[in-house]
């Protein structure tokens, strides 16, 4: 495989999506085809792993068992790598992925308190230890991005978004567990500032791995 591979993670409302917006715009001018953009849970032109995003995303599920949760996670996250991402690398792509395997690891084992250990060793099996190149952190404290998420998306909270600020906050610390562990991975991003600065920021970022 000779393309790269970014992720995009951040807490919810951090605003991966409006940024991720503008760097694809400008990316676009240069890749073209080259660039495919994807997401998780789901993924580009995938429709088993879009099917599981349905299911584990729709708020018509509040009492979902964790561990179900978990697995549905790493079940899309497999189809993902092996339908959309490696393929994509192997043609010399440049991949961004809005959320990968740390997201898992942030909600699911640090949040659902399933265990950080626990959820990184059931995604290893998903994974076979296919990391991104560098992961994209937009650094938003929890308090602010429920603000966020209650002013500007009311027609698109999802089931996640309706958890405590309790889940939100150890949602938090375990992003903060993996920038530690990881840190030549990591690129951290504050996304508190206004969005043309944090856009710009991250491009800056972005055009030293690219």
């Amino acid at each position: 495989m000779t393309g790269k591979f970014i992720s995009f993670e951040g807490p919810d409302g951090a605003g991966k999506t409006s940024v991720l917006r503008e760097i694809i715009q400008r990316l676009t001018v240069a890749y073209g085809d080259q660039l495919l953009v994807t997401r998780e849970p789901g993924g580009a032109h995938n429709p088993v792993a879009e099917a599981i995003r349905d299911v584990v995303l729709s708020p018509d599920y509040p009492a979902m068992d964790n561990k179900t949760e978990a697995l549905l996670y790493a079940a899309s996250r497999r189809e993902h790598i092996q339908q959309t991402i490696k393929p994509a690398l192997a043609q010399d792509k440049l991949v961004l992925s809005d959320r990968y395997v740390d997201s898992s690891i942030a909600y699911q084992g640090a949040g659902r308190e399933i265990g950080f250990e626990v959820v990184l060793t059931l995604n290893q099996f998903a994974i076979e230890d296919f990391w991104p190149d560098r992961t994209i952190f937009l650094d938003v404290r929890p308090e602010i991005g429920l603000q966020r998420i209650q002013e500007q998306r009311q027609d698109e909270i999802n089931r996640l978004d309706l958890d405590s600020l309790e889940f939100h906050q150890r949602v938090y610390a375990g992003y903060q567990k993996l920038i530690q562990i990881n840190p030549a991975r990591f690129i951290v991003i504050n996304g508190e500032q206004p969005l043309p600065q944090v856009v710009e920021d991250t491009w800056q970022a972005m055009k030293k791995e690219i």
